[in-house]
This record gives C-alpha cells, structure tokens and sequence, in this order.
C-alpha cells in the first residue's frame, strides 16, 4: 500500500482507498504543478474534486445543473461529549431508496412514453443521493436527450403526489418505507444522553416528512417534530403559480443542508463543531457532511465505498450499536 497524496484537512489519502488522481480540475481551474496545486484528487464517483496546496485544501463540487461551487476543507475531528448528532434520512433512518428510484424510473418511462422502461443498474449511483433534479438531468442525457429538466418535473410530482397520498391513506407501494434496524434504540439513547438530533435531508418536504411520518408510527414513536430537534429538508418545489424554496441547486454534496441544520437549527457554533457528528450512508452526504465541517460516521447500508469516500469518514459502522459506543467513547 502506498499513499496516493497528502490532503491538508483530510490527510495521507492511501491508493486503495477509491479515491482517484487528477492532473487538473475537472472545469480547467487548476493544474497539478501549477499555482501551487500540489496534487488533486476526486471521490470515486466523480462528484466532488479536492484541490491540495501546501497548507490548505478546497473542494470543487459539480453539478448536473450547471452551477458548481468551491468549498474550503475544513480540519475535523470529535470531541467529547458530543453535543449533536445529525442524521440522513433515505437509506440512514429510514430504507426507501428503492421506491424514490422506482419514481425516477416511472418519471422516465413517461417522458418515453414507454410504460415498460427500466433503468440500468448502472443508473443507480446517479439517480440517488442528490437533488431530484440532478437525478431527472443523468435520465434526460441518457434516454431522452429531447426532453427537458421541467417536462420531467411535472411528471417526477405526478407520481408521487397520487403514490405518497396513496401510502398516507395506507394504500400505495408495499414496504415503501421501512425504519432502519436499531434506529429507534439508538434515537431513544441519544435522548437518554440530551444529545441534540438533526435530521437532514436532500428530498423536498412533501416526499421527505411523510417517510419519517410513516417510519415513527411504525416504531409507535410518536410525532417525529417534536421528537426531533431540528429536521431540515430541501425545502419546497419550485412550481407555476406557487412559490419554491432554495433546494434543488445547493443538496448533498453542497455543505448548507448539514450546516444548517447545525448552526441554525440546533444553535451549534461553528468553533464548537468537534462535538457535532454526522451520519451518512451515501457517497454524496459524506462529502457534505465533511464540507459542513464536521466528522463523518460512515453507514454501511448505501454506496459510501462504490463511490470511494470511504477515506473521508472518521469511522465506518455496519450498525446503530457500534456509532453508540464511538459517542460514549469506548
């Protein structure tokens, strides 16, 4: 094993760890060699690409829509006790993965006019984890290239205003949403510990709430509003005659959803933010998690190693009982 490169505010990056070497940055920005770049490096799926200098580090992540940002890279680490725990929603807290991707793939199928569509699995990587429009655009480049992000929206909301009223009315899709196990001991021992809980999310509000709806009563856990201390989504859809909320350009892996929900939601400040963790089970919130400024505690249920961050988590669990015992420190 050797080291692919030294990232300030990340480390000794090893050559196995998915992570994959650059000569430039994607958008022709920087050069390794030049203007003091000494390396770059991009997660395995592409999506966010680490520019390294000397001293410092700052991250550019691409967007689907045309409007990619810079991020500086912050130092990280845990410190106890733990103030706050900020939580992912699909695949994390609750498994409905593959009934979102479902909805892209009936949003597709009608923009082809083809009710038997289905998607690759090749697919998967680029129509979960982020905005529903980046997940429409990877849909429209690599089956309709005719079609518009907008045309896919109408549709996208189509189904799943019929699909979510038919689950809230107890109808719909069988095992649409189901808690992740040990999530509700592991809730329960936070509050036990009055650690604050953030749960965040890239999903709009109207397909997000009904998910952890669904998953408290399920758990007999009561109204997750009042449970949780802060619950931030991406807002909102933007729609004709309606007004929308910031959302679809700045989700995971931009850092503000995590941010917010820290800073603003649970009153946490940034010079205090050691003793805030994040839990992520995707590629994509990991690098927004750790661009938030916080440490990262990878989930093994989603795509964390196929899309190489596993190096930018500070612990990898399989379980709610091992991140338990990372917080307790034992």
């Amino acid at each position: 094993m050797s080291t692919l490169a030294f990232v300030p505010g990340i480390g000794a990056v090893e050559d196995d760890a998915g992570l994959v070497g650059l000569r430039e940055c994607s958008d022709g920005q920087f050069k390794v060699g030049k203007d003091g770049v000494q390396s770059i490096i991009a997660t395995g799926d592409r999506k966010v690409e680490f520019v390294a200098f000397a001293d410092h580090t700052i991250a550019y992540v691409q967007s689907a829509l045309g409007y990619p940002a810079y991020y500086p890279v912050h130092e990280v680490g845990i410190e106890r006790p733990i103030k706050a725990v900020l939580m992912d929603l699909d695949g994390t807290s609750v498994h409905s993965e593959e009934f979102w991707v479902w909805i892209i793939e009936k949003t597709t199928a009608s923009l082809l006019d083809d009710p038997l569509f289905k998607l690759d699995d090749a697919d998967i990587p680029f129509v979960s984890g982020h905005s529903v429009s980046e997940h429409l655009s990877h849909c429209i480049t690599k089956y309709c290239p005719t079609k518009t992000v907008e045309e896919a929206r109408h549709f996208y909301f189509e189904h799943t205003h019929r699909e979510m009223a038919e689950i809230m009315a107890g109808r719909g899709k069988e095992n649409a949403f189901t808690p992740a196990p040990g999530i509700k001991e592991f809730l329960l021992a936070l509050k036990e510990r009055t650690i604050k809980t953030g749960l965040v999310t890239s999903g709009l509000y109207e397909k997000a709430y009904p998910e952890i709806l669904s998953a408290f009563r399920t758990l007999d856990m009561g109204d997750p509003k009042e449970f949780y201390d802060a619950i931030i989504t991406a807002g909102f859809p933007l729609r004709n005659g309606e007004t929308g909320t910031l959302g679809e350009l700045s989700p995971k892996p931009h850092p503000w959803l995590y941010a917010e929900v820290s800073r603003v939601g649970l009153g946490i400040p940034f010079q205090d933010r050691a003793h805030v963790i994040g839990i992520e089970d995707s590629g994509a919130g990991v690098a927004s998690i750790r661009l938030a400024g916080f440490a990262t505690i990878g989930y093994g249920s989603g795509n964390i190693i196929e899309s190489g961050t596993r190096a930018l988590c500070e612990h990898y669990c399989e379980s709610f009982g091992q991140i338990l015992k990372i917080i307790d420190g034992e």
